[in-house]
């Protein structure tokens, strides 16, 4: 990934639609190769993520195969780290004996879902004190 306050242009396709979202994301796999349609599908759900709140600064994505010898079929652990200005929301769904993590594509949704609920009470949270805040500051101008 370039570093754009260094001064330098993005290379790739991938970092060029970073930019675009005006958002980081960064995507790691481990244990498995690197896959564009997993990469694109992940862009989606992240693009999906700014709609319930545009302060987000940031995302970082790991899909990981734990060896687990077991196992009959590989299984996705799926990791999302995201930045919000002062917290920070982090989901990690592991498997365990859910089969339906074979598939790398139900890991991801499960977990985008999971950390969209999370993301959504946290914007209604940050949205209720600020009322309780604003209500306040009503009452106190109105003695």
């Amino acid at each position: 990934m370039s570093d754009l306050k260094g001064g330098r242009y993005p290379e790739t396709a991938n970092e060029k639609e970073e930019t675009s979202m005006q958002l980081p994301l960064q995507i790691n796999f481990h244990n498995i190769p690197p896959s564009e349609a997993l990469e694109a599908r992940i862009r989606e759900k992240v693009q999906k993520l700014t709609r319930i709140t545009d302060s987000i600064t940031g995302c970082r994505v790991t899909i990981d195969t734990p060896h687990k010898h077991h196992h009959k079929g590989a299984t996705y652990q799926v990791t999302i780290d995201l930045t919000l200005p002062g917290n920070e929301l982090v989901v990690s769904r592991d498997p365990g004996l859910n089969h339906a993590h074979e598939n790398a594509y139900v890991a991801v949704r499960d977990a985008f879902n999971a950390l969209s609920r999370q993301l959504a009470n946290y914007v209604r949270q940050r949205q209720g004190k600020s009322r309780q805040h604003q209500q306040r500051d009503l009452d106190v101008l109105a003695m």
